[in-house]
């Protein structure tokens, strides 16, 4: 039976009918990890979402009819300033945190995308859609800078839902003497010494990070595809002038179809900032959580609401995920899951509604037979959990405590001492020093509290 899918567009902000632009053959792109740093739980919950609309659009389309493309952002500002920091080259950087981001995505049981371009693998492409800009009027060089016209595209602004003033008001508008107007963004920026460059009819230099995707989606997807994916970060200005130049450049009405985005992660109700020295990173966590726990933990709220991020959820999802391995069943073969529990996943990857089915599959397992255990177990698997059999869930053993209750508050007094003075890096030393230790520290209304984990 052929579900039809609903999906939220934030072009337009409503939920809509998905409606691919060809039958049987559906384009997604994601925007991937920009890789100067290893990978945080914000960073999760996109690759989580995505990976399990990706799982809902092969299921109602055939799983060699959709292709995913998800990108690596392997040569920015960002990265440039860490390899600074870090003192090692730029390949060397993005290398290393391009492996861990892969050790991340499997550790969350994700699968592997169609595609995974790199940003510095295409280049070329880029300069080619630069000359296009050019060539159609919307860009224009100075001092080696080659800068996207803004007030040249008049729907600039639609995907925000706001004028062009607001944008500029509510947001860091990069100020330089080379621009035209405030408000226009760079394609091609020039290299200073000792930093990464390529040649190009502008000098050499390095693109701009909102074209390395803009050109990256055309070449596995076209000049417009279904859906394109992300945080709501990324709304503005990211998207925003993605849509600008791919379709100044390639002079169409569309550029994605539908606009996906998930909402925004906080710890214990603060938001997750470096200035608030509450960054937890992926790899942080995996020493005292299963990536199943996480995974489950990321879902539990609906992708457009903000998720807030604490102790008491990773416990409900570790005892949630704990009880279902009592209905495990091994899958031989695949099994049909009915299609009224897959409800939910089709009306805007409701994945709340499903783990609620999925409350109803386990109380059926549990009063029924071995089949009624597989078809629990096979619904699981659908979204990514469960994937792990009873013998490798029990043997996931959680770090020993070897630290006292007096040297834990000496270290929570001594990051706080830390954030005070603004070293958010020490801060962030400190607390993972503690997750090493099996100690998990949450900041709530200004004050810091403990668990073992």
């Amino acid at each position: 039976m052929n579900k039809d899918i609903y999906l939220t567009n934030s072009l337009g902000n409503k939920k809509d009918k998905f409606i691919p632009i060809i039958e049987n053959k559906i384009g997604m792109y994601v925007c991937g990890p920009t890789v100067y740093d290893d990978p945080h739980i914000g960073n999760a919950r996109p690759l989580v979402v995505f990976d399990i609309l990706y799982k809902v659009l092969k299921c109602r389309f055939g799983k060699n009819k959709v292709t995913y493309v998800r990108n690596i952002t392997d040569i920015d500002d960002k990265i440039i300033k860490s390899s600074l920091e870090k003192k090692i080259p730029t390949k060397e950087l993005t290398e290393k945190i391009t492996n861990n981001f892969h050790d991340d995505c499997e550790y969350l049981f994700c699968e592997k995308p169609s595609y995974e371009p790199k940003a510095t693998e295409n280049i070329s492409l880029m300069i080619d859609m630069i000359n296009k800009l050019i060539q159609n009027g919307y860009a224009y060089l100075n001092n080696e800078h080659v800068y996207f016209e803004v007030k040249k595209f008049q729907d600039y602004g639609k995907l925000s839902n706001k004028n062009l003033e607001e944008l500029i008001a509510g947001s860091r508008v990069e100020i330089s003497e080379n621009k035209n107007n405030p408000e226009d963004f760079v394609l091609w920026k020039p290299s200073k010494d000792n930093e990464p460059y390529w040649e190009s009819p502008w000098g050499n230099g390095r693109p701009g990070w909102h074209l390395e995707c803009s050109v990256m989606s055309k070449k596995y997807l076209g000049d417009k595809f279904d859906i394109h994916g992300g945080g709501r970060d990324l709304i503005f200005p990211h998207h925003e002038n993605e849509i600008a130049q791919s379709r100044c450049a390639n002079e169409n009405e569309i550029f994605a179809n539908y606009w996906v985005h998930n909402g925004f992660i906080t710890i214990s109700n603060e938001k997750m900032a470096k200035s608030q020295g509450n960054i937890l990173k992926i790899n942080d966590l995996k020493k005292n959580i299963n990536g199943q726990v996480l995974r489950l933990a990321l879902i539990s709220t609906h992708y457009k609401q903000a998720l807030d991020w604490n102790d008491r959820l990773i416990n409900e999802c570790q005892n949630t995920i704990n009880k279902w391995y009592e209905s495990y069943a091994e899958i031989k073969k695949p099994i049909l899951i009915p299609d009224e529990y897959l409800d939910p996943l089709y009306d805007d990857l409701n994945t709340p509604g499903y783990i609620a089915n999925l409350h109803k599959l386990y109380e059926k397992s549990q009063k029924g037979d071995l089949r009624d255990k597989e078809i629990f177990t096979s619904a699981c698997n659908f979204i990514g959990l469960l994937n792990e059999n009873n013998k490798e869930w029990e043997s996931f053993k959680k770090v020993k405590i070897n630290i006292s209750e007096d040297e834990i508050l000496a270290k929570i007094e001594e990051r706080n001492i830390a954030r005070e003075n603004k070293n958010y890096k020490e801060a962030d030393k400190i607390r993972n020093h503690l997750l090493d230790k099996g100690v998990l520290i949450e900041d709530k209304d200004g004050k810091t509290s403990w668990k073992i984990k």
